[in-house]
């Protein structure tokens, strides 16, 4: 099964969302470091270039969570990914997936979206969480044409599953809820998310 990971997307699509001093990445880190680095030995780290997780190779030190360019959007797109990954998957680089880069034809296009609508509904989440602006990343600008606002609805039916549900992954509903409390920001619920 194809199994992407988003690597351009703040690169593309959210270069132009400002950062605020409220919007901050440091204040993600250190939400982050609160929630994670202590049971999970995982901190939240902005890198230079494009996004991975890089599991602890040594004894000591922690596994990181690297977001891309410091972009705001970019660690919360990266810390969906990481909350949805099992022991397993967090013990390989980027989580044993591969990618398929920009230029994808039709078939690619929607693999890739159908694998991509859980991690994005949790990014959705956690920017409903920290009151920031969210768009969906279709991150295939040189391939087929994308609806954007079809997978915009998908990402949307996703997100209110799991909270209508109540099947957040539990290091989500942990990460979502300090998010809230740190930006002073209410708990989405129900139908709260319309494409």
């Amino acid at each position: 099964m194809y199994q992407p990971k988003l690597k351009h997307r703040t690169l593309v699509v959210k270069a132009g969302m400002s950062q605020t001093s409220e919007h901050h990445y440091q204040r993600l880190i250190e939400v982050f470091e609160r929630c994670f680095k202590e049971d999970h030995n995982t901190v939240l780290v902005a890198g230079n270039d494009e996004p991975y997780y890089q599991p602890a190779t040594e004894e000591g030190e922690p596994n990181q969570v690297v977001f891309a360019h410091g972009f705001f959007a970019s660690a919360l797109h990266e810390t969906a990914h990481w909350c949805i990954a099992g022991e397993a998957r967090r013990k390989q680089f980027d989580y044993g997936y591969w990618y398929e880069p920009d230029g994808r034809n039709e078939a690619q296009q929607q693999s890739f979206e159908q694998v991509e609508r859980k991690p994005q509904a949790l990014e959705w989440l956690f920017s409903l969480c920290c009151g920031f602006p969210f768009q969906v990343s279709v991150d295939n600008l040189n391939g087929v044409e994308v609806d954007r606002q079809l997978f915009t609805a998908k990402v949307a039916e996703q997100l209110n599953h799991l909270l209508e549900e109540k099947t957040l992954p539990p290091r989500a509903a942990k990460f979502a809820k300090a998010l809230c409390h740190d930006f002073n920001c209410s708990w989405p619920s129900g139908q709260v998310v319309n494409s």
